[in-house]
């Protein structure tokens, strides 16, 4: 393949480029975030979005079946040798009328996108494709991540797959047990930090640079690559046409980071017409986005992001002691590592940010599973939040939604189970206990 890919640092006082044959988690000019780019050769990519869709009939075929790779010129950052698949990307956009009359959407204009169909059972997979992909690629032998679950869970899925050795750092007490058993399961070392996931996130970028590990956070900037792919679904699912409204969880912000990349390229190439505006959703107890961007008024800025906004707030936090805890795990960070890169999305998409309460996000996740799909807490988060801009009239009724979903319901099945057990929120749906007798089981059942 000629070499059409290249890294580039967001930073545009820097600006320094790499070629996609390094491996780099920051710049090492500038220390900031990098960007995987393309010349485009606008003669191989195709001229319509409707060509991807062809390859349904090749399904057959490696690549062709992957949900990632089916877009391969999108990402076109390494040889077909190199790249790896696991049968990513089998997802599932669902038009939800029932839900969307409940909480006050048109008929026909809620879509939720469940990446827990994915191998390892979340969104994650789609990155992690692609970064394995670029860790064959320059012969990367060990790999190592920070995780709230989900990245442990499918690092070390991918990594047993890719036949890499792998290590995972978790917070003390700060994970789902469905999601830990995976990551032991598919044998990873799984080290336990007496710390929450900053701590995690602070230490595995210092091994990886003291040891030369492959990192497969989402610092990675080709793991950003592969979570563009949903949104190509969402747009597949959609018959290639554009909804109004993306929702999408906070966290590190990794998705929707890559998200905004993903319209703003597809805008620049003449696949589509117009971008769709971003709704990005945190937990209240762990609403860094929110607090800069509505509160503190941190901005893209071209690329200029005024840097002091960010430090002054995170050195509050230090001075606090404060750590993030909220029900949805998967969003459970402070300081996440793509903010800048969110901040870009929010600019491209017209974007919004909101942060829920763990009340909003169980009651929310009881009417998802109500309704016809279980998802994880953190994915709850979407729907919570589309209440709030419902209710605040910032996305109307008549506008085309689709709130991404993504974690499957049993990766985290403790908050759902003492969520209806324990009664703990109006949509609660707890066991009814009853006695050994025919006559008492009929009348409950009539009631």
């Amino acid at each position: 393949m000629a070499e059409t890919a290249y890294q580039k640092c967001i930073n545009p006082d820097c600006g320094a480029e790499y070629g996609c044959d390094e491996s780099f988690f920051k710049c090492p000019k500038c220390g900031d975030l990098l960007d995987a780019l393309y010349d485009w050769d606008k003669k191989k990519v195709p001229t319509r979005l409707s060509d991807f869709g062809k390859r349904w009939a090749s399904r057959n075929e490696r690549l062709d079946f992957s949900g990632v790779w089916r877009f391969r010129e999108l990402l076109n950052f390494c040889d077909d040798k190199f790249k790896v698949s696991i049968g990513e990307g089998q997802t599932l956009l669902q038009q939800n009328d029932n839900l969307a009359e409940f909480i006050g959407i048109k008929k026909g204009n809620l879509h939720l996108q469940y990446e827990g169909l994915n191998p390892s059972g979340s969104f994650k997979d789609n990155g992690m494709t692609a970064a394995f992909s670029h860790a064959k690629r320059v012969g990367a032998k060990s790999c190592a991540c920070a995780s709230t679950g989900n990245t442990s869970a499918a690092v070390a899925l991918y990594a047993h797959h890719c036949g890499m050795k792998c290590t995972v750092f978790i917070g003390s007490g700060r994970i789902a047990f469905g999601k830990l058993s995976q990551a032991m399961d598919y044998g990873a070392k799984t080290i336990q930090i007496l710390g929450d996931f900053d701590d995690c996130m602070k230490q595995v970028q210092a091994v990886c640079t003291e040891l030369k590990l492959y990192l497969l956070n989402s610092l990675n900037p080709f793991r950003l690559e592969g979570q563009k792919t949903i949104m190509y679904r969402i747009l597949e699912g959609l018959g290639w046409e554009v909804p109004d409204w993306i929702i999408v969880p906070g966290g590190n912000l990794g998705n929707s980071s890559a998200f905004g990349k993903a319209f703003y390229e597809l805008k620049e190439l003449g696949l589509i017409k117009r971008v769709p505006r971003l709704a990005i959703i945190n937990a209240t107890g762990a609403d860094t986005l929110s607090e800069l961007v509505n509160n503190r008024n941190l901005k893209w800025n071209g690329g200029k992001v005024d840097n002091k906004i960010i430090s002054d707030f995170y050195a509050e936090l230090t001075a606090r002691n404060f750590s993030p805890h909220t029900c949805a795990s998967a969003i459970e960070i402070s300081r996440p590592v793509n903010l800048k890169k969110c901040l870009r999305a929010i600019d491209v998409c017209n974007g919004v940010v909101r942060a829920v309460s763990d009340e909003a996000i169980t009651d929310a996740k009881a009417l998802i599973g109500k309704y016809g799909l279980g998802c994880e807490p953190a994915s709850a988060a979407t729907i919570a939040g589309l209440e709030v801009l419902l209710a605040e009239k910032t996305i109307k009724p008549d506008e085309k939604v689709a709130c991404v979903l993504t974690g499957h319901c049993l990766k985290d099945p403790n908050v759902t189970v003492n969520y209806h057990k324990e009664k703990m929120g109006k949509y609660s749906n707890p066991p009814i206990e009853c006695a050994n007798d025919l006559g008492q089981i009929i009348k409950l059942m009539s009631t």
